[in-house]
């Protein structure tokens, strides 16, 4: 038996593999992230618990000896350590907008483009670089007290295993690390005015690092590897390694990623480029703030149950009688594929003629036509694979196949738990048939007559963005 775990934003996963792949037990505990004046902050003990909640479901409901564990999380955001690797303070979310000010001053003094120039990381908010700065600046004495930065995985790595701080290669991506020498720049941690507390990155383990387990969750002596974070481990869960091919993550963050051995510095800064376990592999990742996010909040405000939604989107045309959204919701504003930390989302056309079914439609054409954008510049040339929660819709996918103008490979299940596993057994010698592992559950092609209407309708949607961008930017 093989165990993935996905420490998510909004759920914690554990699911238990054969050999060939097959899933014979999924365990998931929710989570809170409490938000209050664009801060957006979790509870480390609260993950930490959920995630030995989960281990202790699954290995008891397929008691078999585990070969290995692997592991992921969400990325970005600080989770403040101690020398004991007890939290410092509540862990601040990648979603975490407190540091929009500093963005936006490094945005207009160059210190944003330079950045990107030598790491490919474009900052937002909610990344390291400018929350440390921000936590520097108005809660020092919590940077006095903690030993180490660390990403929500390394954080449950180092709880799990008693190891002491580390990262990946992945996760240290955004925005220290440069992506050719795969070591961190010092230069741009002084760009940063981080020099004072270089000492807080932890140490990059390249290939990822593994331990043994202490028992908790898992037996003790499970082998483990931490690494990679949740994007690049769905991409390998998916099985998108060859360069030109995509992956669409349609979850809480709506994050476009595609396979390159090319690394261009030049264009806009935007996005980041993720690095692989093949040097001169990455993945030019365009993470979106908000997916699912969108659709749930539209949900909420309609008091519209997530089982209806299949429902409702034949109940309107393409379209939906005129109503648009921007569906740009998060508090920090968007980070892909442009960076605008004031943008808000937004929704015309509304009358009082106007259905939850033309808001639920025109919701989900939105994010459709925000993952073109991001794919779009990311670089996508080849196959395009989808998975995450949205792929729980047939509806949705088959509208977002027209959207995009493209069939899509269709991977359902826990994708960052198995591409963990997968990431894991290559760690450690152990042969797993990657094709098998990473097979499409369905593929579901595109109409061409809702594909033209929808092309059209993109074109739309970019004037109606760069009017939202301006506006946002005289805010």
């Amino acid at each position: 038996m093989y165990v993935g775990i996905d420490v998510g934003t909004s759920t914690v996963k554990a699911a238990a593999f054969d050999a060939e792949g097959r899933e014979l037990a999924v365990a998931s505990r929710p989570v809170r992230l409490t938000l209050h004046g664009g801060f957006v902050e979790q509870d480390m003990e609260e993950m930490y618990g959920a995630v030995v909640a989960v281990l202790a479901e699954v290995t008891s409901r397929v008691p078999e000896p585990i070969e290995l564990a692997g592991l992921t999380g969400q990325g970005d955001g600080v989770w403040l350590l101690d020398a004991e690797g007890h939290p410092v303070r509540p862990a601040a979310s990648w979603m975490d907008g407190r540091a929009h000010e500093l963005v936006d001053r490094w945005l207009a003094d160059g210190t944003f483009e330079a950045v990107f120039r030598r790491t490919g990381s474009a900052m937002f908010p909610g990344c390291p670089g400018p929350l440390l700065a921000w936590l520097d600046s108005h809660e020092p004495k919590a940077l006095d007290a903690a030993k180490a930065a660390l990403y929500c995985k390394d954080m449950v790595f180092q709880r799990l295993t008693g190891a002491g701080p580390t990262t990946d290669v992945s996760d240290a991506s955004m925005p220290f690390l440069d992506p050719r020498t795969r070591t961190y720049d010092n230069g741009v941690v002084e760009l940063l005015g981080l020099t004072h507390r270089r000492g807080l990155l932890a140490p990059v383990s390249d290939p990822i690092a593994t331990a043994h387990t202490l028992g908790e969750g898992l037996p003790p002596g499970t082998r483990i590897a931490n690494g990679p974070y949740d994007l690049p481990a769905c991409a390998l869960g998916a099985g998108v390694t060859s360069p030109g091919d995509g992956l669409l993550i349609v979850g809480t963050c709506l994050a476009s990623l595609v396979a390159t051995t090319d690394l261009d510095l030049t264009g806009e800064p935007a996005g980041l480029y993720i690095n692989t376990d093949r040097p001169g592999h990455w993945l030019r990742a365009m993470p979106a703030m908000v997916g699912t996010a969108a659709l749930d909040w539209v949900l909420s405000t309609t008091g519209v149950r997530h089982e209806e939604v299949d429902g409702l989107l034949a109940e309107t045309p393409p379209g939906a009688h005129g109503v648009r959204v921007l569906p740009y919701f998060a508090p920090s504003g968007e980070r892909a594929p442009f960076v605008e930390p004031r943008l808000r989302a937004e929704l015309t056309g509304v009358s009082l003629e106007s259905t939850p079914a033309d808001l639920i439609r025109a919701t989900c054409e939105g994010i459709g036509y925000a993952a073109r954008h991001c794919l779009q510049a990311a670089g996508l040339t080849g196959t395009l694979a989808v998975c995450g929660g949205g792929t729980r819709s047939p509806a949705w996918m088959r509208l977002l196949a027209d959207v995009l103008g493209r069939p899509l490979r269709v991977v359902e299940g826990e994708v960052g738990a198995r591409g963990a596993v997968l990431a894991a057994a290559e760690r450690y010698g152990v042969v797993l048939d990657a094709e098998v592992w990473t097979r499409p559950t369905a593929v579901v092609e595109p109409d061409p007559g809702r594909a033209a209407y929808y092309a059209k309708g993109y074109e739309e949607h970019l004037a109606r963005l760069t009017e939202a961008r301006g506006r946002a930017r005289r805010i």
